[in-house]
């Protein structure tokens, strides 16, 4: 039994939404009561107590869309790379660093990845993974880094044809490969999906082979017209939008992520409505990739299940939101804009995309939910409810605020000390390996 409390509490709990002194207990893997702190140690004395010392107890994040594989990006310079566009940032720089990492490689680039999702209060990754040097069991490599961490995770392989229809069918197999052995897994920690890159990089004939070797009761994840450049491809070739694309391909439905969906119009909005398909906003990276402002807040308002992620641009959720909430005041030049969008997306759309995964509830702080807890040393200035806890989250926290965290019952991090793993050693075997990759790279 372990207890954390001292600590105002954010449950995301529409029937007890807020405690002013709160606790929460768990036992095993699941949440068994929350409460005030009174109450909670009344009920269970002899359990392990964690002091929040008066900061917030909330629920762990979600990352709803991540790339793992690009944890060795930061700081690298390459040789002749000098992007004028989206599709020269791909090559050059994203499709570079996939083509040569190693297994080790994919598996470090999980550890250093999630080792920060740990510190930034993430429990639960959807990640997009890309190695086009070496396919074959890169899942299996993340999962073990996974296992290690204890960060939950849904995975997939991105099935492209842009280095040929062989390594194409080898990701499609590994997709197939790693779901059904997913679905055979009762930890209820690990997911997968059939990953694709975008429509312009896949054949159709890709997309049956994709179709054809994807095990029932999983979905796609997928880059929607994060570029103008996917748009004009899906026009040119096939003289339709992109959603109906997928639409035609069999790609949407209820399991099926959608990332970006920058350029989509009213049409095809209403196709991902009507199909129940899911959506994750990734706002610093289409901002960083000068791709544009997609229109999250009309997908919102239309009712369709919409996300945060990071894209791999950092692994803080609260940076994500911070950075979406001025984007569309900014980009609508409309002060109102994204104040209960954004949250919504974060604390609602999130725990519901991972609901249909996982079947535990995440996200939220309630009997018989999964025992993902985050403590932070955030102590409000001015008074703090239940009505106004968003505005202190993206104005007074980020995700270094996070001291303790706790993933499916497990102490993954108490006052920022990892108590699993060894960071320091983890971390000096990364550094050695994101220099080879770049000395690798460069020597080309």
């Amino acid at each position: 039994m372990l207890i954390i409390g001292n600590g105002r509490m954010i449950t995301r709990d529409p029937q007890n939404p807020f405690f002013e002194n709160g606790a929460v207990a768990m036992e095993g893997t699941t949440i068994c009561k929350v409460g005030t702190l009174e109450e909670v140690k009344k009920a269970y004395p002899d359990g392990s107590f964690i002091d929040a010392k008066g900061g917030v107890i909330m629920p762990a994040f979600i990352n709803a869309h991540e790339h793992i594989y690009s944890s060795f990006a930061r700081g690298l310079s390459i040789n002749g790379y000098d992007p004028h566009g989206f599709l020269e940032i791909l090559d050059g720089l994203w499709w570079t660093i996939d083509r040569n990492l190693t297994l080790e490689d994919t598996r470090l680039s999980a550890m250093a990845t999630y080792i920060d999702s740990i510190k930034n209060g993430v429990t639960t990754t959807f990640d997009h993974h890309a190695s086009f040097g070496h396919i074959t069991d890169s899942l299996f490599k993340i999962e073990e880094a996974s296992k290690e961490t204890g960060v939950r995770s849904c995975l997939c392989y991105e099935v492209s044809d842009r280095d040929g229809m062989d390594k194409a069918r080898e990701g499609v197999l590994e997709n197939e490969a790693f779901i059904k052995h997913a679905l055979a897994d009762d930890s209820d920690m690990i997911a997968g999906m059939m990953g694709m890159h975008a429509q312009f990089t896949i054949s159709d004939e890709t997309m049956e082979f994709a179709a054809a070797h994807k095990p029932e009761g999983v979905g796609y994840h997928i880059h929607v017209a994060e570029g103008i450049e996917d748009l004009h491809h899906c026009l040119k070739h096939y003289g339709k939008p992109i959603v109906n694309r997928l639409m035609d391909c069999g790609i949407l439905g209820e399991k099926t992520l959608l990332g970006h969906c920058i350029y989509i119009n009213p049409h095809e909005m209403a196709l991902i409505k009507e199909t129940n398909t899911m959506v994750v906003h990734n706002p610093e990276s289409n901002m960083g990739n000068a791709c544009g402002c997609p229109p999250t807040m009309e997908l919102v308002h239309r009712g369709i299940l919409t996300g945060l992620g990071t894209d791999g641009y950092t692994h803080d959720m609260l940076e994500s939101y911070k950075v979406a909430n001025v984007l569309h005041k900014h980009h609508l030049c409309d002060p109102n804009a994204a104040w209960g969008e954004v949250p919504k997306m974060l604390f609602e759309g999130n725990a519901q995309i991972a609901g249909r995964y996982f079947k535990k509830p995440l996200g939220v702080l309630k009997e018989g939910a999964a025992a993902d807890v985050i403590v932070t040393d955030y102590i409000p200035l001015t008074p703090m409810n239940a009505d106004n806890c968003n505005g202190h989250i993206v104005f007074g926290m980020n995700g270094r605020s996070v001291v303790t965290t706790v993933g499916n019952g497990k102490v993954l991090m108490k006052d920022r000390a990892f108590t699993t793993i060894d960071e320091e050693k983890v971390m000096a075997d990364c550094r050695q390996a994101a220099g080879e990759l770049a000395r690798r790279i460069n020597s080309r």
